[in-house]
């Protein structure tokens, strides 16, 4: 089978997320509308935002991939072929799906809309992916529980003409494919219709039926034990391997996480693969550069083995803060910016942007809206004038390393 690039696949929760994507290179883009979708937390695209999103995206060339990949049930089984149609017509790239009902809907309604087969189907061995073509998808995306050497005996057992996805950074799931009943058991939101509570990262304790409202911590040290916590996948290292694999798109997770996040992780690894692919050795600062956004302990998923749990806490890990944007930037390097945290002149900070390499520097004096000289700003979406080393593109991000509080859980 001939060698060929994989694509880089970005979450995109909101307008704003995809932005950031597609500015920091992602190949193409993820999302949802406002049902079919499974995070129904994330800011997702009322029907006339997303036809504008395909056209934001086709006009730099980025694929958009729409999810519609819970379970429907009968009621919205019937609104299927209409939202199918629509797909149809504003000419989305794929539909993410894992009925095959729906499947069947998307062949009939939206016949030049590509059909990828959810995460969610569990697609754990060739079989299961070659009927899942044969029945008219172009595209699996493989259950995150697989070894690398097992998606070799997919790529190799399958027809060439299908695709192979895979998630290759972000949060993983406890249960099988994301198929947990805990969400909708314990709080009425359903994991499977994309309204996960997350119970698995709770701290939980045992309660004695005579002994009401008394509880006994499960200890595995002195805070407690986390017995069902994912660490997060991290693959940037390991892209030569899931290259040879014969994987065709590489996913990052993260539709219901920040713009912040959306556009580092999209960058990181897009300069990363970029370098692998060239036979280059990667720039360490990309490698550096996702510990810059919030997650959990990373591991490398199921590729090279069991991943196993971190068991001290369920927290992120916060270590930087997003403090402006760059609206816009001349060459001399004179950003107009928007605030987003407060800070103030003589604090070290850093500067990232759309095909920019990371750098630092000391924050100047900076001007307000009316010329005035500020030497701290501290309204959120202020506009402000700052001078930079260099030019920044609009979106670039200024940020500090910054304590935040160890026990937020976004």
């Amino acid at each position: 089978m001939e060698r060929t690039k994989p694509e880089l696949l970005s979450p995109a929760g909101d307008m704003e997320k995809l932005k950031m994507a597609v500015a920091y290179g992602a190949d193409a883009v993820y999302l949802a509308g406002n049902e079919f979708g499974m995070r129904s937390f994330a800011g997702n695209f009322p029907a006339e935002e997303l036809s504008e999103a395909v056209d934001y995206c086709h006009s730099r060339g980025v694929r958009v991939h729409v999810t519609c990949n819970t379970m429907p049930r009968n009621d919205e089984a019937d609104r299927l072929p209409e939202w199918l149609s629509f797909l149809e017509s504003i000419h989305v790239d794929a539909v993410i799906l894992a009925d095959v009902g729906t499947l069947a809907a998307a062949l009939r309604h939206a016949p030049h809309v590509e059909r990828h087969i959810s995460t969610q189907a569990s697609v754990v061995n060739y079989r299961s992916a070659a009927a899942w073509y044969d029945l008219g998808a172009s595209r699996v995306i493989l259950a995150r529980e697989l070894s690398i050497e097992e998606i070799r005996t997919i790529r190799d057992r399958t027809p060439p003409a299908l695709e192979l996805e895979a998630f290759v950074h972000g949060a993983m799931c406890v249960s099988y494919s994301g198929r947990c009943l805990l969400s909708n058991y314990m709080t009425g939101r359903d994991s499977n219709r994309g309204a996960c509570a997350q119970p698995c990262r709770y701290q939980y304790a045992l309660v004695e039926a005579k002994r009401p409202g008394e509880y006994f911590p499960i200890y595995e040290d002195q805070r407690g034990s986390y017995i069902m916590n994912s660490r997060d996948m991290c693959m940037i290292d390991h892209l030569d391997d899931l290259i040879a694999a014969g994987l065709s798109s590489l996913k990052i997770e993260g539709r219901a996480k920040s713009s912040y996040y959306a556009g580092i992780v999209t960058a990181a690894y897009r300069q990363v693969l970029d370098a692998v692919w060239e036979g280059r050795t990667p720039d360490p600062v990309w490698r550096e550069e996702v510990e810059r956004v919030s997650h959990r302990h990373y591991s490398t998923g199921f590729y090279y083995g069991q991943p196993g749990q971190y068991t001290e806490d369920a927290r992120y890990i916060r270590e930087w803060q997003v403090l402006a944007v760059v609206e816009r930037c001349s060459e001399d390097g004179t950003a107009e910016l928007t605030l987003r945290n407060k800070f103030a002149a003589g604090d070290k900070i850093e500067v990232v942007g759309p095909g920019l390499r990371p750098f630092a520097m000391t924050a100047p004096a900076m001007t307000g809206e009316e010329g005035e000289p500020l030497t701290e700003v501290r309204k959120p979406q202020m506009r402000f004038t700052m001078r930079l080393p260099q030019y920044a593109p609009p979106l670039s991000i200024v940020r500090a390393q910054r304590s935040l509080s160890p026990n937020s859980q976004t």
